[in-house]
Order: C-alpha cells, then sequence, then structure tokens
C-alpha cells in the first residue's frame, strides 16, 4: 500500500473510580486491532482479579529492580503504591502493527509525554465528586479512611485535565465508550500518523 497508519498508544487516565478500567474492557471487547498493556503494580488483588490478566502482581522489591534495570516505560507511586509500564512490551506490540492501549495514572502519563513514543492520551472524567465517592463506595474495596484519600488525590488530578488530548465524561458507560473509539478513529486518520506515500503513488 501507498499509505500505512502507525501504530501509537493510547493512555487513558481518570481518577480512582472514574471508570477507565471498564471503559477499556469494553473497547478491547470491540477491536482486535488494539492490544491491552498489562502495568506492574505492588498493590494487592482486589475482587476477582488475576495475576497477568489484570495487573503483574510484585513485591516492592521486584518492582524497585526493575526500575534500576531501566524496564518501565513510565511508573509512579499512588497512594503509597507502585505501578509502572514494561517498555520492551509496548516497543514490541507497537512494532507489530498493533496499537496498545492502557490505563495509568496522571504521574505515569506525564513520563511518557516526554518520550518519543507515539501516543494519544484521554482524561476520563466522572460527572461529580459526589458520584466518584459513591461509585468508590458501591465497589467495597476500600475503607473509608482510603476513599477520602483518594478523593484528595482525585482533586489534583482533575487539575492536571490540561495536559490531556481528549476529555471524556463518564456520565453514561456505553456514550463514554463511543467516544473514546471516536477519538482513536480520528486520532488513526491524521496526516502525521501516516507514513510517507511512495514515489509510485505520486506518479
Amino acid at each position: 500500500m501507498a499509505f500505512s497508519k502507525n501504530p501509537f498508544l493510547i493512555i487513558l487516565s481518570a481518577p480512582s473510580g472514574g471508570g477507565k478500567s471498564t471503559i477499556l474492557q469494553e473497547i478491547l471487547k470491540r477491536t482486535d486491532r488494539i492490544e491491552y498493556s498489562v502495568s506492574y503494580t505492588t498493590r494487592k488483588p482486589r475482587g476477582t482479579e488475576k495475576n497477568g490478566l489484570h495487573y503483574h502482581f510484585v513485591s516492592e522489591e521486584e518492582f524497585k529492580d526493575r526500575i534500576k534495570a531501566g524496564d518501565f516505560l513510565e511508573h509512579a507511586n499512588f497512594c503509597g503504591k507502585f505501578y509502572g509500564t514494561s517498555i520492551s512490551y509496548i516497543r514490541s506490540r507497537l512494532a507489530a502493527g498493533k496499537h496498545v492501549i492502557m490505563d495509568i495514572e496522571v504521574q505515569g502519563a506525564a513520563q511518557i509525554s516526554v518520550t518519543n513514543i507515539p501516543y494519544v492520551k484521554v482524561f476520563i472524567l466522572p460527572p461529580s465528586l459526589e458520584v466518584l465517592k459513591e461509585r468508590l463506595i458501591n465497589r467495597q474495596t476500600d475503607t473509608l479512611e482510603e476513599i477520602e484519600k483518594r478523593l484528595v488525590v482525585a482533586r489534583y488530578e482533575i487539575t492536571q485535565i490540561s495536559n490531556y488530548d481528549y476529555l471524556v465524561i463518564n456520565d453514561n458507560l456505553e456514550d463514554a465508550v463511543d467516544d473514546v473509539m471516536c477519538i482513536i478513529k480520528a486520532e488513526e486518520n491524521r496526516v502525521d500518523r501516516y507514513t510517507q506515500p511512495d514515489i509510485e503513488f505520486l506518479k
């Protein structure tokens, strides 16, 4: 083909409980051209989460060893727990022509912004902090003290929205997923996502 599209990272960020992981899973159900980057974390599994599927659950010692080895594209400390993304996995999937979608905190997203890896950043926002608190309570995975800590962090994260390319309000899940899919399609068709046409095409 004369033109071909270059794959890129799709970065989803949101306050804890904002719905980024749910939106991500719905997107993966709709297309096979996007793969999920399983992050590393030092936190414990929640509910039915499985190692290697939802996260790579590792010790703090192993996580710090991976930092020293340069194994992370980005890493961050969120509410006392570490999270990170394997750079070797990202590069291998992009080289294979796949987009890679990831749900990461604003700290990690900022680190990716200064790399040479192509990306689009989408911030997912609940309709209000009251709704966010209700969602955190309803998922029954955190104590009230932990929820209050997450809300403090959420207030800071919301101030970082201007560092993102797109904002999606997650009031209705189906609409939010549709919005993110439209963003991905639009980004695929940006001129700078294409390789240069060959000489034969221009004749």
